[in-house]
């Protein structure tokens, strides 16, 4: 302001000189037009597709090729919402909507099988704005977890509903709901053998490990996704099969707000994949916005500390994907790799797999 109250007291100051009226007018708008320019819009979305012993050597070239592909499809999905202006949930929610209709991730159509076979699925969302969050635990029909767990958030009392009445809720809700033999594939079935294999050899003789990569890599996978929007709202949602070989409708961390999923416009959004019972003790993700909250500390600092640390130090491997309210991204894991994505306001996209990718 002091800019224009400096040319207005110029111009009248030389008003003597009849400067034209019309070039006057032009400046002081120009100035105006200079002082109420806007901040430049910020945004952004980072998604995850699973972590663990993800080598390059074990990978085909046609396989790679593919896991970056749906990576890619999946986060310009999102950031094509964000940048005509629409919200972090829906960015969140259409994104991760690609990965579960994908085989090739542990969620919705690529769900891994339990101990009898089945597929039994969870998903949560959270939004950052109000805090407001939904979840859903070991839906078997329910074609996009995550739909029904943003249902659970907007048109229930409830945070999290499991079973056959979360089922239930969605099939009064009018959402998609298909036969279990939608999320039947080949190679999770190959898996599940593969894990009852090592277990038999494991009782049979004591001295095979437990930590076996099969068995280890079993409780491996899920889907997420974070984003902020250009109203400065955060939103987070992860939606995941499970453990391979899982018994007695067990349920890991990616339904649990506060570990698989938390989102807070104060701070943060993070989405997480791991061996779930660790993100639980750890409550993970809530974990990270705390430090940025109570101590001030970056968002990679966070979740530096948090994964490459207290984690670690727990027994715990994974990793997450996690935003701020300024559009930083911080992708951390302590495991081989993590299939994961980031795109920010400026387009820039970066798809890495392996842990010596940036």
């Amino acid at each position: 302001m002091k800019k224009l109250a400096f040319l207005i007291a110029f111009v009248g100051f030389f008003s003597c000189k009849e400067q034209p009226k019309e070039t006057v007018e032009t400046s002081i708008r120009e100035v105006q037009k200079e002082e109420v320019k806007k901040p430049e819009e910020t945004f952004g979305i980072a998604i995850h597709g699973g972590a663990g012993t993800i080598l390059k050597k074990n990978m085909t070239p046609e396989k790679e090729t593919a896991y970056k592909a749906k990576l890619e499809e999946a986060i310009k999905v999102g950031h094509a919402i964000l940048k005509n202006g629409g919200t972090s949930m829906d960015a969140v929610q259409k994104t991760i909507n690609v990965l579960e209709d994908s085989p090739l991730f542990n969620a919705g159509k690529g769900a891994v099988f339990t101990s009898k076979g089945t597929n039994e699925m969870d998903a949560s969302i959270m939004d950052g704005n109000s805090l407001n969050a939904g979840a859903v635990a070991g839906v078997t029909t329910v074609k996009n977890p995550i739909n029904l767990a943003r249902e659970v958030m907007v048109n229930s009392p409830h945070v999290m509903l499991s079973g056959k009445g979360a089922e239930q809720f969605a099939k009064e809700r009018d959402l998609e709901l298909v036969n279990p033999s939608y999320f039947f594939t080949e190679d999770r079935m190959k898996s599940l053998e593969r894990v009852k294999e090592v277990e038999k050899a494991k009782e049979a003789n004591k001295t095979v490990a437990f930590y076996d990569s099969v068995i280890k890599d079993a409780k491996f996978g899920t889907v997420g996704c974070v984003a902020l929007d250009i109203r400065g709202n955060l939103a987070a949602g992860t939606s995941t099969g499970g453990m391979t070989n899982k018994k007695w409708n067990r349920i890991g961390d990616s339904p649990i707000i506060g570990a698989g999923t938390y989102a807070n416009n104060a701070t943060c959004a993070v989405s997480s994949t791991g061996w779930g019972e660790y993100f639980i003790r750890g409550m993970v993700a809530y974990d990270i916005s705390a430090l940025v909250e109570y101590k001030g500390l970056s968002l990679k600092d966070a979740t530096k500390e948090v994964i490459q640390k207290k984690l670690t130090k727990l027994g715990g491997t994974g990793g997450v994907v996690a935003i701020d309210s300024k559009g930083n991204v911080s992708m951390d894991f302590n495991t081989a790799g993590m299939y994961r994505a980031t795109m920010n306001a400026d387009g820039e996209l970066t798809v890495g797999i392996y842990k010596d990718e940036e």
